[in-house]
Order: C-alpha cells, then structure tokens, then sequence
C-alpha cells in the first residue's frame, strides 16, 4: 500500500517556474517507478514525466521536454517535477502516481496508486 501527497502547486506567470513534490508513504516507494500526470477542464489525463525505481531511467512527454525535470529521493520517499518556462496550457491539475511493475508507463490505467492531485495555474 502507497498513499501519495502532492504539493507545490500554485499561480505562476507564464515563462516561471515551480516545484511539485510528491512525498509517499509506506516502506516500498524504492521499489516503484513514479510518474507526473496531469488533466485540464475538460480534458482527458495525460502523462507528463517518469522516472524509474532507481532515478537512472526518466522520460518525458514531448510537450514538457527541456522544460521539465522529473526526479526522486528515496531516503525521503519523495518525487519531484521542476517546472520551467511554463505556459498557459501548463494549466492543469497535476497528479503524481507509482507504476505497476512491467506496465506501459505511458498509461494512466498503469499506476495503482494516484495523489489527490496539486493545482497549477499559469496566467499569460
């Protein structure tokens, strides 16, 4: 069993930047891949960044790439995504969650375990 939290979220202008943190709890975050989705208004969940168990491996959806920066602590049991040069269609409810082992990280249907989601609002 994992619980996710996020946080971090805010109102940022276009072209700054924030930090979400997403801090899980149960002894086995180390042994799950990790990823950042997000959903706008009336939007379908999209995948936005994952990193693997260890933090060796990450990817990324071509919208956030060189702009965003997913990473992991373990001993903190913390997940983080650096925003940068954000934009208006940024916008979005953003949700962290752990990967179930040997599934497409693309998928949301793939991650057993979703944070209640931080909001993040970028204003042109």
């Amino acid at each position: 069993q994992v619980q996710l939290v996020e946080s971090g979220g805010g109102l940022v202008q276009a072209g700054g930047s924030l930090r979400l943190s997403c801090v899980a709890s149960g002894r086995t975050f180390s042994q799950y891949g990790m990823g950042w989705f997000r959903q706008a208004p009336g939007k379908e969940r999209e995948f936005v960044a994952v990193v693997s168990w260890s933090g060796g491996s990450t990817y990324y959806a071509d919208s956030v790439k060189g702009r965003f920066t997913i990473s992991r602590d373990n001993a903190k049991n913390t997940v983080y995504l650096q925003m940068n040069s954000l934009k208006p269609e940024d916008t979005a409810v953003y949700y962290c969650a752990a990967l179930n082992s040997g599934l497409n990280y693309y998928y949301a249907a793939s991650y057993g375990y979703w944070g209640q989601g931080t909001q993040v609002t970028v204003s042109s």
